[in-house]
Protein backbone atom coordinates (compact mmCIF):
# COMPACT_ATOMS: atom_id res chain seq x y z
CA UNK A 1 0.00 0.00 0.00
CA UNK A 2 2.61 2.12 -0.49
CA UNK A 3 1.44 4.66 -2.89
CA UNK A 4 3.30 7.59 -4.57
CA UNK A 5 1.57 10.81 -3.42
CA UNK A 6 2.31 12.07 -7.47
CA UNK A 7 -0.41 9.28 -8.51
CA UNK A 8 -2.82 10.13 -5.98
CA UNK A 9 -2.51 14.43 -6.83
CA UNK A 10 -3.23 12.91 -10.48
CA UNK A 11 -6.06 10.82 -9.80
CA UNK A 12 -7.29 14.39 -7.67
CA UNK A 13 -6.69 16.51 -10.92
CA UNK A 14 -8.51 14.23 -13.44
CA UNK A 15 -11.95 14.35 -11.02
CA UNK A 16 -11.62 17.99 -10.85
CA UNK A 17 -11.21 18.18 -14.35
CA UNK A 18 -14.03 15.57 -15.15
CA UNK A 19 -16.16 17.70 -12.76
CA UNK A 20 -15.71 20.97 -14.49
CA UNK A 21 -16.30 19.69 -17.75
CA UNK A 22 -19.61 18.21 -16.67
CA UNK A 23 -20.33 21.78 -15.46
CA UNK A 24 -19.24 23.23 -18.58
CA UNK A 25 -21.08 20.15 -20.83
CA UNK A 26 -24.41 21.39 -18.63
CA UNK A 27 -24.38 24.66 -18.85
CA UNK A 28 -23.46 24.34 -22.28
CA UNK A 29 -26.34 21.98 -23.66
CA UNK A 30 -29.59 23.69 -22.52
CA UNK A 31 -30.74 21.40 -20.29
CA UNK A 32 -31.85 23.88 -17.42
CA UNK A 33 -35.43 24.38 -16.88
CA UNK A 34 -36.39 28.04 -18.28
CA UNK A 35 -37.37 30.29 -15.19
CA UNK A 36 -39.90 32.63 -16.28
CA UNK A 37 -43.37 33.75 -16.44
CA UNK A 38 -45.72 30.46 -16.35
CA UNK A 39 -48.36 30.14 -19.16
CA UNK A 40 -51.37 27.46 -19.52
CA UNK A 41 -52.70 25.22 -22.15
CA UNK A 42 -54.81 22.62 -22.96
CA UNK A 43 -54.57 19.84 -25.63
CA UNK A 44 -56.52 16.70 -26.62
CA UNK A 45 -54.20 15.08 -27.33
CA UNK A 46 -50.05 16.01 -26.90
CA UNK A 47 -48.47 12.78 -28.62
CA UNK A 48 -45.67 12.07 -25.77
CA UNK A 49 -44.47 15.18 -24.87
CA UNK A 50 -42.47 15.10 -21.94
CA UNK A 51 -42.23 17.03 -18.98
CA UNK A 52 -39.11 18.89 -19.18
CA UNK A 53 -39.18 19.20 -23.42
CA UNK A 54 -38.32 22.42 -24.78
CA UNK A 55 -40.71 25.23 -25.68
CA UNK A 56 -39.69 27.10 -28.97
CA UNK A 57 -40.25 30.18 -31.36
CA UNK A 58 -38.33 29.13 -34.28
CA UNK A 59 -36.24 26.52 -33.46
CA UNK A 60 -35.10 28.34 -30.60
CA UNK A 61 -35.30 27.32 -27.02
CA UNK A 62 -37.60 30.16 -25.09
CA UNK A 63 -39.07 27.92 -22.65
CA UNK A 64 -39.72 24.39 -20.94
CA UNK A 65 -42.75 22.66 -20.17
CA UNK A 66 -42.78 22.16 -16.57
CA UNK A 67 -45.91 19.85 -15.67
CA UNK A 68 -48.58 17.96 -17.74
CA UNK A 69 -51.99 16.42 -16.48
CA UNK A 70 -55.71 14.90 -17.08
CA UNK A 71 -57.59 17.11 -16.16
CA UNK A 72 -61.05 14.22 -14.50
CA UNK A 73 -63.49 16.56 -15.73
CA UNK A 74 -62.89 16.58 -19.53
CA UNK A 75 -60.12 15.12 -19.78
CA UNK A 76 -58.19 17.43 -21.68
CA UNK A 77 -54.31 17.60 -20.87
CA UNK A 78 -53.36 20.92 -19.17
CA UNK A 79 -49.80 21.79 -20.04
CA UNK A 80 -48.10 24.69 -17.95
CA UNK A 81 -45.13 25.99 -19.76
CA UNK A 82 -42.32 28.06 -18.24
CA UNK A 83 -41.31 31.31 -20.74
CA UNK A 84 -38.11 33.48 -20.17
CA UNK A 85 -39.34 36.62 -19.04
CA UNK A 86 -37.96 38.38 -21.72
CA UNK A 87 -40.18 37.11 -24.15
CA UNK A 88 -43.72 38.66 -24.44
CA UNK A 89 -45.95 36.36 -26.52
CA UNK A 90 -49.01 37.77 -27.78
CA UNK A 91 -52.34 36.58 -27.12
CA UNK A 92 -53.04 34.72 -30.71
CA UNK A 93 -49.93 32.74 -30.64
CA UNK A 94 -50.72 29.51 -31.91
CA UNK A 95 -49.40 26.40 -29.51
CA UNK A 96 -48.71 23.04 -31.15
CA UNK A 97 -47.38 20.13 -29.92
CA UNK A 98 -44.32 18.98 -32.59
CA UNK A 99 -41.63 16.73 -33.17
CA UNK A 100 -37.65 16.95 -34.34
CA UNK A 101 -38.28 14.67 -37.48
CA UNK A 102 -40.67 11.67 -37.91
CA UNK A 103 -39.26 9.82 -34.95
CA UNK A 104 -37.34 12.68 -33.05
CA UNK A 105 -38.54 14.18 -29.48
CA UNK A 106 -42.24 16.09 -29.21
CA UNK A 107 -41.61 20.38 -28.24
CA UNK A 108 -44.43 23.26 -28.01
CA UNK A 109 -44.02 25.31 -31.07
CA UNK A 110 -44.81 28.62 -30.76
CA UNK A 111 -46.00 30.68 -33.99
CA UNK A 112 -46.33 34.36 -32.50
CA UNK A 113 -49.37 36.27 -33.47
CA UNK A 114 -50.14 39.52 -33.92
CA UNK A 115 -52.55 40.83 -30.97
CA UNK A 116 -51.31 43.90 -28.99
CA UNK A 117 -52.85 41.89 -25.99
CA UNK A 118 -50.18 39.75 -24.22
CA UNK A 119 -50.59 36.25 -22.86
CA UNK A 120 -49.16 36.84 -18.65
CA UNK A 121 -48.67 34.83 -15.49
CA UNK A 122 -51.08 32.36 -15.51
CA UNK A 123 -53.14 32.97 -18.75
CA UNK A 124 -54.79 30.21 -20.43
CA UNK A 125 -53.41 30.09 -24.04
CA UNK A 126 -55.94 29.68 -26.35
CA UNK A 127 -55.04 29.10 -29.91
CA UNK A 128 -53.96 25.33 -29.49
CA UNK A 129 -52.93 22.44 -32.37
CA UNK A 130 -53.08 19.24 -30.87
CA UNK A 131 -50.26 16.87 -31.70
CA UNK A 132 -50.76 14.89 -34.97
CA UNK A 133 -49.34 10.92 -34.49
CA UNK A 134 -47.59 9.30 -37.55
CA UNK A 135 -50.90 7.03 -38.16
CA UNK A 136 -53.60 10.65 -38.50
CA UNK A 137 -50.69 11.55 -41.45
CA UNK A 138 -51.00 8.30 -42.89
CA UNK A 139 -54.45 8.92 -42.90
CA UNK A 140 -54.66 12.26 -44.14
CA UNK A 141 -52.60 10.94 -47.04
CA UNK A 142 -54.40 7.88 -47.72
CA UNK A 143 -57.52 9.89 -48.02
CA UNK A 144 -56.26 13.09 -50.42
CA UNK A 145 -55.02 10.16 -52.70
CA UNK A 146 -58.08 8.61 -52.44
CA UNK A 147 -60.40 11.62 -53.25
CA UNK A 148 -58.45 12.53 -55.99
CA UNK A 149 -59.48 9.11 -57.85
CA UNK A 150 -63.12 9.80 -57.59
CA UNK A 151 -62.92 12.83 -59.54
Amino acid sequence: MNKRPVETIMGIVVLVVATLFMMFAYNVSDLQVVKGYEINARFLKVGGLNTGADVRINGIKVGTVISQEINPIDYMVDVKLSILPNISLPEDSVISVAGDGLMGDKFIKIQPGISDKKLSQGDIAKNIKDAKSLEDMVGEIIFMVAGDDNE
